[in-house]
């Protein structure tokens, strides 16, 4: 009981390691980003799509007292994290990382790139793409004796969802691989759950984006057909992974046969 008390605590002590470190990283990065006054050029670039869809001369209004203030700040914020990603995905895969087989280490630094990389398409897609058509669907839907006048924040909140939800559509193959090679699931029952997948895809999408059929189909074709992918790329990495589990299994065999032989030696010596 003590042994694992210790191991649940040194578990914890390292999540925590990890996570200070992610959040100095983050500091880090949004007060290198401080020293140049990018934080209101960086929402400005974000406010695009929705200002191109608004009346010539209108633009967007704060309604809070310090929201001018706090805006920028949180958009600093967002700019500080991804600029760090790829380091805090780090964090997070060697913080698993010692209960892998040593095979299964060597995929970590390909999935924090492809994590990063993903993540980035992702948010890039809903920029450039998603925006765009969601915001020139509902400007055509507004009455000509109306002049949009968007809030700040809201907007921002509603940015900053969108992102993540773009973001994290994005990981399917990823998470697919991962499940893949933990065990958890098998090709076979990955291509058994197409069927459910798109049907909880469709939810997810319908619950996230706003409710127009533009931004619903742009985030649920992505994601059918990164789960795809990931089946396929999970395919090819299991091909090469059987010779590697046998290498791993009879080392660990001889690791524990060893232990044994160790142990039943004290025994017969503290007898004698």
């Amino acid at each position: 009981m003590a042994l694992t008390e210790d191991t649940f605590i040194s578990h914890l002590v390292e999540l925590r390691d990890r996570l200070m470190r992610a959040l100095i990283a983050i500091a880090i990065a949004f007060a290198l980003i401080g020293f140049w006054p990018t934080y209101g050029v960086i929402y400005d670039f974000l406010a695009l799509p929705l200002i191109k869809t608004l009346p010539v001369g209108s633009k967007m209004i704060a309604t809070g007292v310090i929201t001018p203030f706090l805006i920028p700040l949180k958009v600093g914020l967002m700019a500080a994290f991804l600029l760090v990603l790829p380091y805090v995905l780090y964090q997070a895969w060697a913080f698993v990382a010692p209960g892998l087989y040593s095979h299964e280490k060597k995929l970590v630094l390909p999935l924090v790139i492809s994590s990063t990389i993903l993540f980035i398409v992702g948010v890039a897609f809903c920029y450039y793409f998603v925006f765009g058509q969601l915001f020139a669907f509902i400007a055509g839907f507004a009455p000509a004796s109306i002049t949009p006048a968007p809030d700040i924040e809201q907007y921002l909140s509603f940015v900053l969802t969108m992102f993540l939800a773009f973001g994290v559509a994005f990981e399917v193959p990823v998470a697919i691989i991962v499940l893949v090679r933990m065990g958890v699931v098998s090709i076979k029952q990955l291509r058994e759950f197409r069927g459910y997948f798109v049907v909880c895809a469709s939810i997810a999408a319908a619950v996230v984006t706003p409710p127009d059929v533009v931004s619903m189909l742009a985030l649920l074709i992505p994601m059918c057909l990164l789960y795809e992918a990931g089946i396929i790329a999970a395919s090819l990495i299991t091909k090469v992974k059987a010779p590697e589990e046998k290498t791993d299994a009879v080392v660990a065999t001889d690791a524990a046969a060893q232990d044994f032989a160790a142990v039943e030696k004290e025994q017969n010596s503290a007898k004698s």
